[in-house]
């Protein structure tokens, strides 16, 4: 290391200096033909784009987007911030009510890691909880193991597991933390199951934070778009925060035209069929010796155990490229996003071929007997 790197990372604050940075599904660098370790939609997008006005700054919330996304969400304008992904959300969560080397989040592992990533950056400690504990611990075990943390985050439907957290749970929640913490419902994946959306708590509780985001069903992850939803006394100090220009024209234009009613209707259609396509892989997946167990939940992917984890390499030998995971200490997890018909297809293939070394062997055993 040079003396002028030395020197840089002696000016660290000591919580940067021990980051551990998120790992995303593209930071692997991996290479492949059929990618299906993003949980991105297989839908490409049509996008009429105009540039004539890219000398002027942006609107800093665009208000067609904003009153689009408010009626989809079936609220009003006031109670909508557009962000840079849900995670320009999170980020702005933390560093907005959180006091750094004081405050404290809730989280439930496993779960989206840059709840983590976020907190530890800001010098925000970790209340690490579990998903057991959300999904199967009363109301008050819950708020008791919660203590003092400023925000709870949920994400729900959860990251990598896909479990859900009832509305009414989350109701119960959120009453017994007034005016005590946020409540932060993330629901990235919330258009595969959107009866069970949280939005409609927000007029009911101050300390209902909604995330959203346009990179999952809406097909728009290279947009890089979102929005956190709240009651506009909730969102005021975060508008003081926000940058000042943090959505660019043509990130403006093209959720719009995203969001727009008739674009809506199209994303809804998408959903039904890439959830009929899900339990078709659940189903090849429950048939397959070379998976173990299976986390089938709600969103766009599969999680599942191997028998083997070489079975992943068999697959990136194959151009098949799915998300590796360790959970629950153990390294042959395997998330499966949820593609077109012919991606999926792959996986199939993949699955059938791992399963042949076990016909084989009980053919051999046949001749022998």
């Amino acid at each position: 290391m040079s003396n002028e790197s030395t020197q840089a990372n002696n000016l660290l604050p000591a919580n940067i200096a021990a980051l551990a940075a998120y790992s995303s599904a593209k930071s692997e660098m991996l290479s492949g033909t059929t990618w299906l370790n993003a949980n991105e939609s297989p839908y490409a997008k049509t996008i009429q784009l105009s540039v004539e006005d890219l000398n002027r700054y942006p609107d800093p919330q665009p208000q067609l987007v904003i009153d689009r996304y408010a009626a989809y969400a079936e609220l009003e304008s006031e109670n909508v911030l557009m962000t840079r992904g849900a995670d320009e959300g999170i980020e702005l969560l933390v560093r907005t009510y959180c006091e750094s080397a004081k405050d404290s989040i809730a989280l439930f592992l496993p779960t989206y890691g840059m709840y983590k990533v976020t907190a530890d950056t800001h010098n925000v400690a970790i209340n690490a909880l579990t998903q057991a504990q959300l999904l199967n611990g009363s109301v008050d075990e819950i708020v008791d193991a919660v203590g003092s943390s400023k925000l709870v985050f949920i994400c729900n439907p959860n990251n990598p597991t896909g479990s859900l957290t009832p509305l009414d749970k989350v109701t119960a929640i959120a009453t017994a933390l007034a005016d005590k913490a946020l409540v932060i419902v993330d629901e990235a994946y919330i258009e595969f199951c959107p009866e069970q959306s949280a939005t409609k708590l927000i007029n009911q509780f101050s300390n209902v934070v909604v995330l959203r985001t346009l990179s999952k069903a809406f097909a728009l992850a290279g947009l890089r778009t979102g929005f956190t939803l709240a009651q506009a006394a909730t969102l005021a100090p975060i508008r003081k925060v926000i940058a000042p220009y943090p959505v660019s024209g043509v990130v403006a234009s093209i959720a719009a035209q995203a969001i727009a009613p008739d674009a809506i209707t199209s994303m809804r259609r998408q959903v039904i069929i890439l959830n009929a396509l899900k339990a078709k892989l659940v189903q090849w997946l429950s048939e397959s010796p070379a998976v173990l167990k299976i986390l089938t939940g709600e969103g766009n992917f599969v999680t599942l155990k191997l028998a083997d984890k070489n079975y992943f390499k068999i697959a990136l030998e194959q151009g098949l490229v799915m998300r590796a995971f360790t959970l629950y200490g153990e390294s042959d997890w395997l998330r499966i996003s949820i593609g077109s018909e012919q991606e999926l297809k792959q996986v199939k293939i993949w699955l059938d071929g791992l399963a042949l070394p076990t016909a084989s062997a009980i053919s051999a055993q046949q001749e022998v007997s």
